[in-house]
Formats: structure tokens, sequence, C-alpha cells
């Protein structure tokens, strides 16, 4: 069986996804991988397990995670390192400007000055920060687990 590439490398960065498991973490890490056929790389999705225990990271967190020098258990084999850029709250590497999407907050800003903003257009420097809605709209924080069966109790953090 062949080692993942993911389980090679020191240092990985990830998205981090929805996991069971407690005082650990999930994360998506996409990687290119050669086709020798065509010579031209496509991307691949590896997945993997931090330990996670101070629960920092949240359901869509880009984080920057490290290999463990010795495996915690057979799934956990990396530690969170250090979230990067929270979920909703993206920063240009290169700028250090605040970006929605593809486009920069400021220049949104600028065209909106331009054109005129409309009455319901979103406010960023007004917005609460994240998390605000805990236990309101937003139950990420919670523990999760699986429903085996509809029996018309309610289940509401069963996925």
């Amino acid at each position: 069986m062949a080692l993942h590439a993911a389980s090679k490398t020191s240092m990985l960065l990830g998205v981090c996804v929805p996991s069971l498991k407690r005082g650990a973490s999930k994360f998506k890490i996409k990687r290119l991988e050669l086709d020798m056929n065509l010579n031209m790389y496509f991307p691949k999705q590896e997945y993997v397990y931090a330990h996670d225990p101070s629960n920092l990271c949240k359901t869509g967190d880009i984080v920057l995670i490290e290999l463990l020098p010795k495996k915690l258990t057979q799934l956990i084999t990396h530690e969170v390192k250090e979230v990067l850029y929270p979920m909703g709250d993206m920063t240009c590497p290169l700028t250090n400007k605040k970006m929605t999407g593809i486009k920069y907050r400021d220049h949104i800003a600028a065209v909106n000055k331009v054109y005129g903003e409309r009455p319901n257009a979103y406010n960023y420097e007004k917005a609460p920060p994240r998390g605000w809605q805990e236990d309101k709209k937003d139950f990420s924080h919670r523990e999760t687990y699986i429903k085996y069966h509809e029996d018309g109790t309610e289940q509401p953090y069963g996925v």
C-alpha cells in the first residue's frame, strides 16, 4: 500500500471540515498529482485528523497543521499549529487587505461610493465578529452525532 503524501510532509495547509472525533479536527488537504501519461497535474484531496484539544478550529477555517513526532492514534497524525484564516474573514497574504471572495473590500467600497450604495447592502465595518450567533443560529461548536433512525424526538445536533 502506498504511503499518503500528507503523512510525509511536516507542515500542511488545510480546510477544517465537520468531524465526529472528540479532541481532534478533520482537515481536507488539496494536493496536485502528476499524471505521467498526460504530463499534467490534477487536484487530489486527502483527509487528515489533527489533535485539537482546545477546539481552536471551526468548520471552514484555513489552518496550518504540523506532523506529530509520534502518532497519537491510528488516525490522529498531526496537530493544529494555528488558525490562519477564520471562515468568512479572508486576508490577502500579499497585501494584507481584507477580501470578499476574489475582490478587496476597499475596492468594493470605492465602487459603491462612485455609483451609490444600496440601502440594504452589507456593511463589513459594522458587522459583529464571527461566533456571535453561537447557540442562536450557529451550532457548529456543538458536539454532533449520527442519526440512525427517525423516532419523532427532536435531535438538534444530529448529522
